[in-house]
């Protein structure tokens, strides 16, 4: 096996797929070049002289300049290499793309929950949702109640533990589990936040473009919404809101307003018996077959390592191809972690209005980073640059590859739901938990996760699935990795391969299988403001 590898024929530098010592190493099986010193896992190499000024070129893009001579064979840092992205321009661009096989899952179905509008969930849940901040404790009342009364409250496992750190003399008294009265209900979702009221109207009319997004999703049955009545999220502009994104979707929905019922108590008893009284209803839907093109999957990558690039985001560029070939819909986000490859993503684009429309997004994005004194280039973390992402452009390429190779047929800005088949580009923040709660508010009915470092981050309404980009990350974080792609590294397999194993486990968790963030309760949701958030 390969110990370098170089990733585009055009590349001038190579990703080291082990930690490295100075000497001779060969590289896309015929190469050779011998290495200057400590090569660490993942970081890259300079595979010719790189005088000062020199561009860096990885993915066949432009990732950086040098900002010192470097010599071949040795290491590219913070110190030797700075961002560089190259300028886009809008061309005629005749796009052609060669489809994956997909024969072998034409016929493949997932038991889904068919909703009036023609989409289905890959899960039935009921939610509730707060108009403001200023209902989060009635919410928590009401979900203490709920959630144990139906069979829905999960044990802490950590209770016994703190118990025998006290020295206190354990419990041991078990309660018996509570038997779920509505089998077909997976759960009651609520969604906190700490918006509504106090910021600008445009946050408030964010939030609730948001919101109306969750409310309308696939995998919700129906809402339970609770409004103070004095904030700047009214009910009424929310279903205006809703009438306006989701004209043809009508939802079983229970509005209750405290300034109106008056009571706190009387609105808890209120909010819990009528939402009990919906369930009935909600519990009567089952999962039955559907075929794969109702699949919407939104495209994540946090806690990105060096290794990202070359094994879980190819990986699910494959399984992105292969959905949108037949006919359904994937979600590629994080605008900022584009930066560097927009020619690529302009040239795909199947109009030149949506060309523009990205190029409009993405620039003035950039600028109100700029304004704030930071920029795209600031975007990688300390852990993306301690694993070999050391500039934007580099974490860039490598991110883009979610998106596979198949033609982008629209353009999304934030909360803007999905309506084309396709691969859709959708404008969120590099931000983990923003984005996926963007995806799932478009529509994403489930959310695929690569990550290098470990990230338990997960999605009240839409599962999602974590894809190690290594097989070491596998191996010692069980209990939030869903999925290896770290064979890929190994060489063990095939991007191909492994994207069919992917999509293999799309359907089982498509059908009603837990992921390890659903098993954990990991249900995050973060409004973006629009405000800088990389």
């Amino acid at each position: 096996m390969n110990q370098l590898l170089q990733i585009h024929a055009n590349d001038n530098c190579l990703v080291a797929l082990a930690t490295l010592t100075a000497g001779n190493y060969t590289y896309s099986n015929s190469g050779n070049i011998e290495v200057k010193g400590t090569i660490p896992a993942k970081h890259k190499v300079a595979l010719v002289d790189l005088p000062k000024g020199s561009v860096v070129t990885q993915y066949g893009v432009s990732v950086g300049r040098t900002t010192q001579d470097v010599s071949e064979g040795e290491l590219l840092t913070l110190e030797n290499l700075v961002h560089l992205a190259d300028p886009t321009v809008i061309r005629e661009s005749h796009y052609s793309w060669n489809k994956p096989e997909v024969a072998h899952f034409s016929d493949r179905t997932f038991k889904g929950y068919h909703r009036p509008d023609g989409k289905v969930g890959t899960a039935n849940y009921w939610l509730f949702v707060p108009l403001v901040f200023c209902e989060n404790r009635n919410l928590k009342k009401i979900e203490e109640a709920l959630n144990k009364s139906l069979g829905y409250q999960k044990e802490n496992n950590y209770t016994e533990y703190a118990q025998q750190v006290l020295g206190q003399t354990i419990n041991q008294s078990v309660t018996s589990a509570i038997t779920r009265p509505f089998k077909n209900i997976d759960g009651i979702r609520y969604l906190y936040h700490d918006g509504g009221c106090g910021g600008t109207r445009q946050d408030a009319e964010t939030l609730l473009r948001l919101l109306a997004g969750y409310l309308h999703h696939p995998n919700v049955a129906g809402a339970t919404v609770l409004s103070l009545g004095c904030q700047h999220a009214q009910i009424d502009w929310f279903k205006g809101i809703q009438k306006e994104l989701y004209p043809h979707s009508e939802k079983p929905t229970i509005y209750l307003e405290q300034q109106e019922v008056k009571s706190e108590e009387l609105l808890i008893k209120t909010a819990i018996s009528q939402t009990i009284e919906k369930l009935h209803e909600a519990n009567k839907e089952e999962r039955k077959p559907a075929p794969l093109s109702k699949l919407v999957v939104g495209l994540e990558c946090g806690g990105s390592d060096g290794f990202s690039g070359i094994s879980a985001n190819p990986a699910l560029g494959h399984v992105s191809d292969m959905i949108t070939t037949m006919g359904g819909s994937t979600i590629l986000s994080e605008f900022p972690e584009l930066n560097g490859v927009e020619q690529n993503i302009v040239d795909r684009c199947v109009t030149k209005g949506l060309a523009e429309k990205f190029i409009s997004i993405q620039e003035a994005y950039h600028q109100r980073a700029k304004d704030a004194g930071s920029g795209f280039d600031k975007n990688p973390s300390p852990g993306n640059i301690r694993e070999g992402l050391i500039t934007d452009a580099i974490k860039s390429a490598g991110a883009a590859k979610k998106g596979g190779q198949s033609a982008i047929v629209d353009i999304l800005d934030y909360t803007e739901p999905v309506v084309n088949h396709g691969l859709n580009l959708l404008c969120t923040p590099g931000n983990d938990v923003e984005s996926t709660t963007g995806m799932a508010g478009s529509g994403a009915n489930l959310i695929l996760f690569t990550t290098g470092l470990g990230t338990p981050t997960g999605n009240p309404i839409t599962p999602v699935i974590k894809i190690s980009s290594n097989t070491e990350l596998y191996q010692s974080m069980p209990d939030i990795i869903d999925f290896n792609a770290g064979e890929i590294i190994s060489g063990e397999k095939s991007i191909k391969q492994v994207g069919e194993e992917l999509l293999d486990k799309i359907i089982a968790v498509a059908s009603g299988e837990q992921t390890k963030a659903m098993q954990l309760d990991q249900n995050d949701f973060i409004l973006w403001k629009r405000g800088v958030s990389l």
